[in-house]
């Protein structure tokens, strides 16, 4: 079997093909949605090697889910017809909010906001947690211009939310204290 070429060349003038072979600039809203959502997973794989096998499993599970939202971001469905493979449901979004209720059962009630800190591997979770929020954002800055499923838009969201709660379980699973927002505005 041939190796394939890592390089293609076609993307030098500044331009590139999304699912089905539209030819878009690499500056385009859907780039900067499914870049971002790539940049999420990135740092999704550097928090993996922080985890303990239950939360790693579903981390990537979440990466592999990622995978998804960026095939579907990068599908003009108004010119290719969008793959099953390519499609958040709602059972996707439920299985989120239940990882988030498992998690936030863990860890004493909030009392005031939380820093970004503590355990390593929290930190990274806060990490994550704005790249998530800025992928959010991009992906409504495409659904001002396009349709964006409302069950991909739900995902994100609380991939951020699953996040937090992470981060907080981790911090306690690692015996290291929260660290809160000492109000100084009066």
């Amino acid at each position: 079997m041939k190796k394939s070429l890592i390089y293609t060349r076609t993307g030098d003038a500044g331009k590139t093909s999304l699912v089905g072979g539209t030819r878009v600039p690499k500056t385009h809203a859907r780039l900067e949605a499914y870049g971002t959502v790539d940049e999420l997973n990135s740092f999704l794989g550097l928090l993996a090697t922080r985890l303990t096998a239950d939360d790693l499993a579903f981390v990537q599970w979440i990466q592999n889910e990622l995978f998804v939202v960026g095939s579907y971001l990068a599908t003009d469905s108004e010119k290719t017809e969008l793959r099953a493979a390519s499609i958040i449901t709602p059972e996707h979004v439920a299985k989120v909010e239940a990882e988030i209720d498992r998690l936030d059962s863990l860890v004493p009630p909030l009392t005031a906001f939380v820093l970004p800190g503590g355990d390593e591997g929290a930190a990274l979770c806060h990490v994550c947690r704005t790249v998530c929020r800025r992928a959010e954002r991009r992906i409504l800055a495409l659904a001002e211009e396009v349709a964006v499923s409302a069950e991909l838009l739900a995902f994100i969201n609380r991939l951020s939310d699953y996040l937090f709660v992470l981060s907080r379980k981790i911090n306690l699973d690692n015996k290291k204290d929260e660290i809160f927002w000492q109000k100084s505005c009066k």
